[in-house]
């Protein structure tokens, strides 16, 4: 790997870099024997395991806990090869720095796109059932039997013949000592015989969380911390031109005025409460620069171009002759859908504490990606990656904004090196949390079908335009202009985000407009405007066929058997068909993503302008259901999300973001959620993400359900526009 000890590096290529120098571990347990182990330290199996004398079993795990249960899941696959205790399990992360000293043994460190558990599970069981061969072996050393002749349960190794028992509190030291087992050697257990992992296990961080002993990065406390507040320019692009310190110097407590980059201002006191008043008092000139008029009309104006224009336009999905066969029909369904702005809206909002001397830089954080968060940490400080480390915490709501996205580590960072040895706790206002944001993209969509005169649908076209994740963030990854990130859900291949549905002439396109407005992943990232988009149509298209919409469905599903199966539970389950309470009216919809099946049933009752959901069943296959509380936990998390898309929009005007509190920004609330059933459908043949797959059914399930009800579609968000409201 190489880097400028002086500069740091790019995020990226410390990434790509410490990737490639792991890429050679075909199991994160190659090391010298007994390298790790230090006296006085209880023994570390391998890079996962950690046997203490008492019988606790520390399981490292290298990705973040934001709510979604990665910690306990990843806990219980290694635990379930290990065999060991679980009331005796503790949970330990690990640190970038760590990694990075140790040739990345631990693999990646981020978390986002469902991939928590999905994308460590093989090498993390491997890791319990190497620790579990190592620990027998001693054992069997210890007696003089052979290997093949002891058993293990909960950590108790007992050999048949004599009677002779042992744990692994006994035998870990000894074990510690053992060369790694062949790989090749290790057998994992079929996910059908699990008894631990596959179980509803309680997660390991509830009681913490309770009684109030979880500690996330905002809490951090450190002897002679100074505490600053932020505001960068609110329009963006925009870049700092002065401000007049004079008016808040000598306050009590004010440390200062500080410039941070060339489009922020950082006040800095002895609490937050005192920065954040004097920064509020500051005054400050800004250069607006482009963007200044901006507005969401005229962003609508652009997109709207896009869904007719013939530039910079291409096409994915391109089966048939989709315009040919839509001209032709006996009867033609034609609509725009259009979804706006969101922003995360995270509990804890954006902070990071920051602590720069003349040979080290660490910051207390909470990220998705600590090692994206060390990468920042060594740029913005001018430390080499050795000099620096992340001390990564519980996230309170990550969603995509804490992951590659660091600029609250580059604040912090770049503050605190201008008052060196002194740590600096940099806490964004909830204003500035909402004005900052990489939002979730805007969109619109125009499709097309063709009926024929029997109501089977002969052909389908769609055209998403919209601004561009990749366009903002990562360029590298759009390849000949085509960013096909922008049609997730809607791909031909299978195992992620296919489209569930065969049509004879079908055809996806996407037109890039984008905007001034940062952009990012939000959870479900595309797949929750895409499955609006389509899922809508499709009721709007069965209703023009006179058809049943779970009918004509089914009918274009019978060669995504995976997909048919979760809409079949789903109906299933909500009693698909049979009688309900007058007023109330239901909603299908289905959609894959992050290589999970998803389907929904919603049941609505409209009354004027209220709009009560009254049930909403969800199904889901994602292959393997390590712990189905916490899948029925996230689905029920993915509903209150779904909600937030129904009401939620950040608009634009003179070039900012208009709704910068929970006043002007809806969020689900416990009154307005109905009764969540869920149905979890493993097949065991693959391994999907849970916590973002099923936002996308969600939403569309209800419009649906409203469409039902009204006779009218809704065919744009917020529904405020159309003058409705989730009571």
């Amino acid at each position: 790997m190489t880097h400028n000890t002086q500069n740091g590096l790019s995020r990226r290529a410390f990434v790509i870099s410490s990737a490639s120098a792991g890429a050679g571990l075909s199991l994160g347990f190659h090391w010298p024997a007994n390298a790790q182990n230090k006296p006085g330290q209880a023994p570390e199996v391998n890079a996962w395991v950690v046997v203490q004398p008492d019988e606790t079993c520390i399981i490292r795990v290298a990705r973040a806990e934001m709510g979604q249960g990665t910690h306990t899941g990843l806990a219980q696959l290694v635990a379930e090869e290990l065999d060991c205790d679980w009331s005796k399990v503790k949970v330990q992360m690990v640190s970038p720095g760590q990694n990075l000293a140790r040739k990345r043994v631990w693999r990646d460190m981020s978390t986002g796109g469902s991939r928590g558990v999905r994308g460590s599970q093989e090498y993390m069981r491997q890791g319990g059932a190497a620790a579990r061969a190592v620990l027998l072996q001693a054992a069997a050393n210890q007696w003089s039997v052979a290997v093949g002749e002891l058993s293990v349960n909960k950590g108790v190794i007992s050999h048949a013949a004599t009677g002779r028992k042992t744990s692994y509190g006994k035998v870990a030291s000894a074990a510690a000592q053992l060369p790694p087992p062949d790989p090749k050697t290790l057998t994992l257990r079929d996910p059908r015989q699990w008894k631990l992992a596959g179980k509803p296990m309680k997660r390991l961080d509830t009681a913490a969380k309770v009684m109030g002993r979880q500690n996330y990065a905002i809490d951090i406390r450190l002897p002679g911390m100074v505490y600053a507040a932020i505001q960068a320019s609110p329009v963006f692009g925009g870049k700092l031109v002065s401000f007049d310190e004079s008016k808040i110097k000598g306050r009590k407590g004010i440390v200062g005025a500080y410039k941070i980059e060339d489009n922020a201002v950082a006040v800095v006191a002895d609490n937050w409460w005192r920065a954040k008043n004097a920064l509020l008092e500051l005054p400050i000139v800004w250069d607006e620069g482009a963007h200044g008029q901006e507005n969401s009309a005229a962003i609508s104006e652009r997109l709207k171009e896009g869904l007719t224009s013939n530039n910079n336009v291409f096409a994915d999905l391109d089966v048939g002759n989709a315009p040919q066969a839509i001209a032709a029909a006996a009867k033609r369904v034609e609509a725009v859908y259009s979804t706006p702005f969101v922003t995360h809206a995270c509990m804890e909002p954006m902070n990071c504490t920051a602590l720069v001397t003349a040979d080290r830089a660490e910051v207390w954080v909470a990220s998705q990606n600590a090692e994206a968060s060390m990468a920042a940490l060594s740029k913005a400080s001018g430390m080499a990656l050795e000099k620096c480390e992340v001390h990564n915490h519980t996230l309170g709501g990550g969603f995509g904004r804490r992951g590659g996205q660091q600029d609250f580590v580059r604040q912090a960072t770049l503050l605190a090196k201008q008052m060196p040895g002194v740590p600096v706790k940099l806490v964004w206002s909830r204003e500035e949390d909402m004005a900052q944001d990489f939002f979730r993209p805007i969109g619109q969509c125009k499709l097309e079908a063709g009926l024929d005169a029997q109501g089977n649908l002969l052909g389908l076209q769609l055209r998403v335009s919209g601004q561009s994740i990749n366009a903002y963030l990562s360029p590298q990854n759009i390849k000949e202009g085509k960013d096909r990130r922008q049609l997730q859900g809607y791909w031909a291949e299978p195992h992620d985000a296919q489209i569930g549905y065969t049509v004879a002439n079908f055809r996806t396109e996407y037109a890039m407009r984008n905007t001034h407005v940062p952009v990012g992943p939000w959870r479900g990232v595309n797949t929750n405007q895409n499955g609006l988009y389509l899922e809508c149509f499709m009721e709007e298209v069965a209703a023009a066929a006179g058809k049943d919409p779970l009918e004509f469905r089914r009918a274009l599903m019978q060669k995504h058997p995976k997909h048919l199966a979760v809409l079949n539970a789903a109906a299933d389950k909500a009693g698909w068909g049979k009688p309900l309470p007058a007023g109330v009216h239901r909603g299908i919809a289905q959609f894959m993503g992050y290589a999970s099946y998803t389907a929904a049933v919603a049941e609505v009752s409209v009354k004027g302008e209220e709009v009560k959901v009254h049930r909403l069943v969800l199904a889901t296959n994602c292959g393997h259901a390590v712990n189905p509380d916490q899948i029925a936990a996230q689905v029920e998390g993915s509903v209150a999300y779904g909600f937030d898309t129904l009401q939620s929009q950040s608009s634009v005007a003179n070039g900012r973001i208009v709704e910068t509190n929970f006043d002007r920004y809806p969020i689900a609330r416990l009154r307005q959620m109905p009764r969540i059933e869920t149905v979890i459908a493993p097949t065991f043949d693959f391994w999907g993400g849970v916590g973002e797959p099923t936002i996308c059914v969600v939403a569309p399930a209800i419009l649906n359900a409203i469409f039902a009800a009204t006779g009218k579609p809704v065919r744009s968000l917020p529904l405020k526009n159309h003058g409705l409201r989730i009571v």
